[in-house]
């Protein structure tokens, strides 16, 4: 569907990964689409597009939210993180590297979100137990069932340990 013509699009000024972003968007852009199709940043995810998976998962002023439903114009004065401003290839971020030390991933889909939202979760102080971070991440769903090993890896990221309970 074209815009009609005349129609002004928004103008969009924002941080992202900590770089001043101005440009202007359709009103009907999300956030989602803005950060892979405009910004060529693709590891955020496309999974369900409905905001049921969490694969899209960014954080806006340090809050995680879905990038599939959020439009890309309510960003704007923002400042908006996704999983390429977390980390670098020469110093991971605390989170990565327990991903990795913990095996948290399988086929690698949902990591950035699994990711970006164990970030959230251990700034919002909800990484205190298993039963916890399990609640407060369960809006990220692995299709591999690395749960275990993605609790784990949030748990060690924010210095908690949990004897492992095999059912």
């Amino acid at each position: 569907m074209d815009e009609t013509p005349g129609q002004s699009r928004p103008k969009l000024a924002c941080q992202v990964n900590g770089s001043p972003i101005s440009a202007e968007v359709e009103a009907r852009t999300t956030l989602l689409d803005f950060l892979r199709d405009r910004l060529h940043l693709t590891g955020t995810k496309k999974g369900c597009n409905e905001g049921a998976c969490g694969t899209c998962t960014v954080l806006i002023d340090g809050k995680r939210m879905n990038a599939c439903l959020t439009l890309a114009i309510q960003c704007n004065g923002r400042d908006v993180t996704t999983i390429e401003g977390i980390g670098s290839t020469e110093a991971l971020h605390p989170v990565q590297q327990a991903f990795i030390a913990h095996d948290a991933f399988q086929c690698g889909y949902c990591t950035p979100g699994q990711i970006v939202s164990a970030i959230a979760c251990i700034a919002e102080g909800h990484a205190a137990d298993g039963d916890t971070v399990r609640e407060w991440m369960s809006g990220n769903i692995c299709r591999c069932s690395a749960y275990p090993q993605i609790v784990a890896a949030v748990l060690d990221a924010a210095g908690k340990t949990e004897a492992r309970h095999d059912a």
